[in-house]
């Protein structure tokens, strides 16, 4: 079968990586996909939110499943798009996708189910949210309604910081539109944990948990990234823990989503707090997390298009669906200055090193082939360095050293990726 992939990054590159394992599957196609990419798929220069020209080559190199890894399409309709025209694509349409795309949403959503998640109050008037913060207790979280490429969330230790992020988010339009509406939320200590799953309406699959580093610099210092290294399992993602969100977090959001009429089918990940008080909900993404693609999917013993097609048809319940006994670790390898600014178009070298390995990947996220022919740097996370190991500490030990593997002008990366291991 054909298969084609929409998304650029180090998530379209591991799933690109699990869809060429399928022996169903013998050609693949991406687009736009990036240098790494085009290792196991031809690249197709259409960009996500082309969907009309997506679905014309779909239909026109009759493509079998196309699969959408990014946020954007998803939120934008492209699953309807391609629904209309009778091809078959994995994600949830549009009105099932503003779990990810509106905070207000799934926030209200989470109240109305009573599903375990912080305190909050939306605001979609500056002032009101200013005069409402003169109430609050701090620190208290700022969260721009709409998608902000994993950065639209601010965390305030003073009344001066909230009103600064009141004036960042509502006036100013740091992240566009996406802060035209605004979720002040309590704040909560505890443990991160990221849980993916498949969903295909109504069963819900649990994927291995993982946990994510946000922040630029060592010691979760710096700014919000899109992400610069994460782990998987987490260790600190219990018996217990499955046992209460298998209870009240998951199943629930599923039947929540179908009770409101917005069948989902296709990713949840489950973005968790691990407070006092038992698990919450931090944020519900559609799709994919990226990095945590890169250490879940190398674990998967599933062929992922037979578990996606499950969830296409409604039949998940028929998967079993299991992980190594195992641990992987992704480094991410950034252009210095990132998330701000960076120079893009330094050639890299090391590539070979990988080749033909089974427990060290080299996961593109922002490269492109230069005039000769040379696979440079083009972003601010560059590539995704992930290794397995028999356990966690093993694994990160084998992504450090393979990320001397890889050599280019500006690189940059946290150190303490999965430092948190050794205090479980």
């Amino acid at each position: 079968m054909k298969v084609l992939i929409v998304g650029s990054g180090g998530r379209e590159h591991a799933i690109a990586m699990a869809v060429a394992k399928s022996p169903k599957v013998d050609k693949i196609y991406c687009a736009p996909g990036n240098a790494g990419i085009a290792a196991q798929a031809e690249c197709v220069p259409i960009t996500a939110m082309e969907f009309d020209k997506l679905a014309d080559f779909a239909q026109e190199q009759a493509i079998d499943l196309t699969i959408i890894g990014m946020d954007d399409p998803l939120v934008g309709g492209i699953v309807d798009v391609f629904e209309a025209r009778g091809l078959r694509v994995f994600g949830p349409r549009k009105n099932a996708a503003i779990l990810e795309g509106s905070k207000a949403f799934s926030k209200e959503l989470m109240k109305k189910y009573n599903i375990p998640t912080a305190g909050y109050e939306t605001f979609d008037d500056a002032d009101a949210a200013l005069a409402y913060l003169e109430t609050v207790k701090l620190p208290i979280v700022l969260k721009a309604d709409g998608l902000a490429l994993g950065k639209g969330v601010l965390i305030c230790n003073t009344l001066e910081e909230a009103k600064e992020g009141v004036k960042e988010i509502m006036q100013d339009k740091k992240f566009g539109t996406a802060g035209n509406r605004m979720v002040v939320e309590e704040f909560m200590t505890g443990r991160e944990v990221s849980v993916l799953s498949y969903v295909d309406g109504k069963t819900i699959k649990i994927m291995s948990s993982a946990q994510d580093h946000k922040r630029a610099k060592d010691g979760d210092q710096g700014l919000n990234t899109g992400g610069m290294g994460t782990f998987s399992p987490s260790p600190f993602y219990t018996k217990e823990v499955d046992e209460f969100c298998k209870k009240h977090i998951y199943q629930a959001t599923v039947d929540a989503m179908a009770a409101e009429g917005r069948e989902f089918k296709g990713i949840i990940f489950f973005g968790l707090m691990l407070t006092e008080d038992g698990p919450k909900v931090l944020e519900y993404n559609a799709r994919f997390g990226d990095p945590e693609a890169q250490v879940v999917l190398p674990r998967m013993k599933n062929d992922i298009v037979e578990v996606m097609e499950a969830c296409i048809d409604g039949k998940l319940d028929t998967i079993d669906l299991q992980f190594e006994d195992n641990a992987a670790v992704c480094v991410v390898l950034a252009s210095d200055g990132y998330p701000v600014s960076y120079k893009k178009g330094y050639p890299i070298t090391g590539f070979e090193k990988f080749e033909g390995r089974d427990d060290r990947f080299c996961y593109h996220a922002g490269t492109a082939f230069n005039d000769k022919g040379e696979i440079v740097t083009n972003g601010g996370r560059v590539l995704g360095i992930t290794a397995t190991g028999a356990d966690l500490k093993e694994a990160r030990a084998n992504a450090y050293a393979a990320t001397e593997w890889i050599s280019f002008e500006n690189k940059y990366m946290r150190h303490d990726i999965g430092k948190a291991i050794d205090e479980a």
